[in-house]
């Protein structure tokens, strides 16, 4: 197995760095209205903003790590494409969800729906990945 060239993921590495500073951008002006340095001042808008940029950064992260990382291992264009799309749509709604409401809502379902199948989807083709290699290898 040899590696591949990058051409796909950095664009959705591109597109999560600029959802994660939108969405601390949206905390601290909140943080700026309410007047709170620390905490979430019992204001339950600012904790959903908290959240919203706490989540995206909790999983984010390894679902782009696990992407790039199967994209280096020669796997299609395209499915680099679905899973990539499939994040970054996953954690807007699911961003846009928790920003609405601080309960149940629509947008973190699919979000959250989303975010967990490419982790599912991306773990399956790395382990598979592996064992192909291995199995080449001896």
């Amino acid at each position: 197995m040899t590696a591949h060239a990058l051409l796909v993921s950095p664009l959705y590495v591109g597109l999560a760095c600029l959802m994660i500073v939108a969405l601390a951008l949206v905390v601290s002006l909140r943080r700026n209205k309410f007047r709170v340095g620390l905490g979430d001042g019992n204001q339950i808008t600012l904790l959903q903003a908290i959240r919203a940029h706490g989540n995206f950064a909790e999983f984010v992260p390894l679902a782009l790590l696990a992407i790039v990382v199967l994209e280096a291992t020669g796997e299609s264009r395209y499915i680099i494409h679905v899973l990539g799309i499939a994040l970054i749509v996953g954690r807007l709604c699911h961003a846009i969800g928790l920003l609405s409401t601080a309960g149940q809502s629509i947008g973190r379902r699919i979000g959250t729906a989303l975010t967990w199948g490419v982790l599912i989807v991306v773990g399956i083709l790395l382990i598979w990945q592996f064992v192909v290699a291995a199995s080449l290898i001896g």
